[in-house]
């Protein structure tokens, strides 16, 4: 742990409407894969936290749900988590895309934003789709309507002026201890990250009325010492019969390629050869039930 007495750390909540990069910029803050990424929206549920840490800083961002009117439980579950994020942290950034005009979502985060006294960054994503001039009035749009402390354009996916971002974020920062340990990326345990990986590769491979639908919970995970294997033992949860035939597929071809995908990563995040087992279950409408919530690991105060 770092003793310097100069150090900064904080905490930084990346905000913004659903599918704007924000995973895409926070595995790119802490140089790997821990936040899972989709062109569906709503693909982030929890806040998945991030750590950076340099030799004068550490900075832990928290990606929260894409912040939208909710619809069922699990979409108040997740805009409270977004809200109460925005009170706890030492800055906001507030993602949007350069190639997406100003719109009743943006001007939704931006009333959240009123509320709260906490500074705010507006970072401007996948600058590498428009034009230098039309970025510069696409800015001068935004720059009217809040006052935002830094105005930073970036791509998330190429990484251009993400450094810049870092250094301008650290600035930002107060004097603090190191709240993790120097190698460490992230809070959440393996289990969740493993769960988060298989779910995403349900994500890229089906079709539209799939995706809000879907958990994953992780029944177990253990290391097999014969042979030094990983065991991980998944089940798929669906709302609907006709969700868990399109998550099978034909004679199971969809799920062996979801596996497939999903060992590949989970390999990688474990270092070490895994045996996936995976299995598909209905329960009905359990994005309204709170005990089932719970039991997929999407806890409030409230449930």
């Amino acid at each position: 742990m770092n003793n310097n007495s100069n150090f900064k750390s904080g905490f930084v909540a990346i905000i913004g409407r659903p599918n704007v990069g924000k995973s895409t910029l926070l595995n790119y803050f802490v140089g790997q894969k821990i936040a899972i990424m989709s062109d569906k929206p709503q693909t982030t549920r929890n806040k998945v936290q991030g750590v950076l840490t340099r030799n004068d800083s550490q900075v832990v961002f928290m990606d929260t749900p894409g912040i939208h009117k909710p619809k069922h439980k699990l979409g108040d579950f997740m805009m409270k988590v977004a809200s109460s994020t925005l009170r706890e942290v030492d800055l906001i950034l507030f993602v949007v895309e350069a190639d997406q005009s100003f719109g009743p979502g943006e001007q939704f985060i931006l009333e959240r934003l009123e509320e709260t006294n906490t500074p705010v960054f507006l970072v401007v994503n996948k600058i590498d789709k428009v034009e230098p001039e039309k970025l510069l009035k696409f800015i001068d749009s935004y720059r009217t309507r809040y006052n935002f402390k830094e105005i930073v354009p970036v791509s998330a996916l190429e990484g251009s002026n993400v450094s810049t971002l870092v250094d301008q974020i650290v600035g930002y920062m107060p004097e603090g201890p190191q709240y993790y340990p120097t190698d460490q990326v992230t809070d959440h345990p393996e289990r969740f990250i493993v769960a988060e990986l298989i779910r995403e590769k349900v994500l890229h491979l089906t079709r539209e009325e799939i995706p809000h639908s879907i958990a994953v919970v992780i029944e177990q995970m253990k290391r097999r010492e014969t042979n030094d294997t990983v065991y991980v033992g998944a089940t798929i949860i669906v709302e609907r019969s006709s969700q868990k035939g399109i998550v099978i597929g034909k004679q199971g071809t969809m799920l062996r390629e979801v596996g497939k995908r999903a060992r590949a990563d989970i390999e990688a995040l474990l270092g070490s050869k895994v045996f996936l087992e995976l299995w598909v279950k209905v329960q009905k409408d359990w994005r309204n039930k709170p005990a089932q919530l719970r039991d997929y690991g999407f806890r409030s105060d409230e449930y």
